[in-house]
């Protein structure tokens, strides 16, 4: 009789270690992936840091799903015939880590994970001093091998329309930010609100990334949580959404296809948005 294999004993086994050398878990994930397809990026994941706890910290999606989208894009770039082929894989190879994600913590949000508003000097305090930070290097550990599962199931995606067009809100903000085409492609699995989800724009993300990626290229390699620049980004979003993040708030609308996306940016759905976010 044959006994079942559990994949985790073949995936990544030291994600709590990296994470605990790299300090974000955004980082943390962009590295762990990167590796495992082959392809290091040292600014590129630096520049994730800007993403960790949440966005800034503000708690929404988990920043190891940044993390992880970013690879996931950058291997969609490396492996897709053209840019629609690799926009739709990122989507899909991020909707599965997502899926992956909440399989194993039953939410993607930072803040229901770690119970801390990081926002807050006394929020902070309590999440170090109660020990509860030591569960995400756990669940780092635990979810590893299920995001490079996860990850190499979702780039292995064929059920693609070579005639289709497809559109991606964070891969338009960084094209009108300057960004390569391998940079267009590493953000596009933030469409959406990451994924389609309609959770925190993903376009936000995308901007926040760029203009961290930048910084580290002109100027330092600290943490770009650091970068001064990037707040103002999330104020001027702010002010111009009314105080809103989720996609599914702003835009009205729950995206169940890539093709509603693409069809709402082609119709110039957001696009207010994304070129203040672009010039931010």
């Amino acid at each position: 009789m044959k006994t079942a294999i559990d994949h985790r004993e073949f995936g990544p086994k030291d994600a709590s270690k990296v994470f605990k050398k790299l300090r974000t878990c955004s980082r943390t994930f962009f590295h762990i992936l990167n590796r495992e397809f082959g392809h290091p990026k040292e600014l590129e994941e630096l520049a994730a840091d800007s993403l960790a706890g949440g966005i800034l910290q503000q708690g929404q999606q988990c920043g190891m799903l940044w993390g992880a989208s970013l690879a996931v894009g950058g291997e969609a770039y490396r492996k897709c015939k053209d840019q629609n082929e690799a926009i739709c894989v990122a989507i899909k190879a991020t909707q599965d880590i997502m899926e992956s994600f909440s399989k194993n913590e039953n939410t993607i949000n930072c803040r229901d994970i770690t119970h801390c508003d990081f926002s807050s000097k006394l929020s902070f305090a309590k999440y170090m001093l109660s020990g509860r930070f030591l569960y995400c290097f756990k669940m780092a550990d635990r979810w590893a091998p299920d995001a490079v599962k996860a990850a190499l199931n979702g780039l292995s995606y064929k059920e693609i329309d070579e005639h289709s067009v497809s559109i991606s809100c964070a891969t338009e903000v960084a094209r009108n930010m300057g960004a390569s085409d391998e940079e267009m492609i590493m953000v596009a699995g933030f469409a959406g609100g990451m994924g389609l989800s309609g959770a925190a724009c993903g376009a936000l993300s995308a901007a926040i990334w760029m203009k961290s990626l930048a910084w580290h290229r002109e100027e330092s390699k600290k943490s770009s949580l650091k970068n001064p620049s990037i707040k103002k980004t999330l104020e001027t979003f702010y002010e111009t959404t009314g105080s809103k993040i989720r996609c599914d708030d702003i835009t009205g609308i729950n995206f169940n296809t890539l093709d509603d996306h693409t069809n709402f940016i082609r119709n110039g759905g957001c696009d207010s948005l994304l070129k203040v976010l672009a010039k931010s």
